[in-house]
């Protein structure tokens, strides 16, 4: 019998069927171009892709971590003793 092996698992590992695998990649399609419609952006860091967007509010709003180093992060929060100055 002829066949191929799919090597993508992240994705599609428990999966059943083709029709199932078929499914998911439209699901994540769908979130994808949702995501493309709000503003995030895929940048590529050598072999990498990252996906990005300009405002860290809207960012952390989707539920998504940041994996920034944890001093370019810090740099990202507003300075608290701005907002309380009289």
């Amino acid at each position: 019998m002829t066949y191929f092996t799919w090597r993508e698992s992240g994705l599609t590992a428990d999966c059943s069927s083709l029709e199932a695998m078929a499914s998911r990649f439209e699901e994540s399609a769908r979130l994808m171009r949702r995501m493309a419609e709000e503003g995030f952006v895929m940048q590529k860091n050598g072999k990498e892709q990252r996906i990005t967007h300009p405002d860290p509010a809207t960012f952390q709003a989707w539920g998504f971590i940041s994996e920034e180093s944890p001093v370019r992060q810090l740099n990202l929060i507003p300075d608290q003793h701005d907002n309380n100055k009289d």
